[in-house]
């Protein structure tokens, strides 16, 4: 079983900054792909960005260059620090793991255990 814990959202002014993390329990850390994912309201869930055990990565277009996702498999945690910000990156934002989701993967549904989320609000 794995649990996961995101933290770091925020009120943040367009242009802004904003690191998020999130912390896994469990086994297997270092092994586990991890996304991370948003969904804003009325919209389904997508991918944001993902890193696998080998720290291959994968971005939404969207966020490509703005968006950075890193791990430390030492600490259970991965995290995705977010530059210029855009009021359309609004959304609540969770953190997913799965062992394996392979790079390119964009489903949600490929992913075993979710956090509870975290809310990024993109505003002036």
């Amino acid at each position: 079983q794995v649990q996961l814990v995101e933290s770091g959202g925020d009120l943040v002014q367009p242009g802004g900054s904003l690191s998020l993390s999130c912390v896994a329990s469990g086994s297997f850390f270092g092994d586990r792909t991890m996304g991370w994912y948003r969904q804003a309201p009325g919209k389904q869930r997508e991918l944001v960005a993902l890193i696998t055990g080998t720290l291959t990565t994968t971005y939404a277009d969207s966020v490509m260059d703005r968006f950075t996702i890193s791990r430390d498999n030492t600490k259970n945690t991965v995290y995705l620090q977010m530059n210029s910000l855009k009021a359309e990156d609004t959304a609540v934002y969770y953190c997913a793991a799965d062992r394996t989701v392979v790079a390119g993967t964009r489903s949600p549904s490929a992913y075993d255990y979710w956090g509870q989320g975290t809310q990024v609000t993109v505003s002036s």
